[in-house]
């Protein structure tokens, strides 16, 4: 299980950081598209949010410890601690940050399927249909605003 939920930190920290992210490009976005990306990041952090305590209780129902400082989250993410400045590097990043969501969530899976872990594998299912909506999303929204 050491295995498992040394990946169930990655999952929480990288999803952490993409919370992060999103709550911070909320807070500071700005131009004509500020109505619009400001509703946008509001949504993923808070669809991303909503998940952490169910990550840290996935590691904690296999008897480990989820991190919870930031030395500790340090530790365990994949995503750089990155900022953008105008619209369309904030959504560029966003992406980036998500798909190491992803990326985290399908080795957690790997390692939930050796072990039979089926009630975590829909759990890790479900976030992984959740971070896919957020990059088909924000690849959209690139798209219109002139990146492919």
């Amino acid at each position: 299980m050491n295995e498992l939920n040394e990946q169930l930190k990655v999952v929480l920290a990288d999803s952490f950081m993409l919370y992060l992210k999103a709550q911070g490009y909320h807070w500071n976005v700005e131009g004509i598209l500020f109505p619009m990306l400001h509703d946008f990041f509001a949504k993923i952090y808070e669809e991303v949010y909503a998940s952490i305590d169910s990550t840290a209780e996935e590691i904690r129902a296999r008897d480990g410890k989820a991190p919870h400082t930031l030395i500790e989250l340090d530790k365990y993410r994949t995503i750089e601690d990155t900022s953008a400045v105008d619209a369309q590097a904030m959504i560029a990043d966003l992406k980036v940050a998500n798909q190491a969501v992803i990326e985290s969530l399908f080795k957690a899976v790997e390692i939930a399927t050796e072990k039979n872990e089926q009630g975590l594998m829909d759990y890790l299912a479900g976030r992984i249909d959740a971070h896919k909506k957020h990059n088909w999303m924000l690849t959209s929204t690139l798209k219109t605003s002139g990146e492919q």
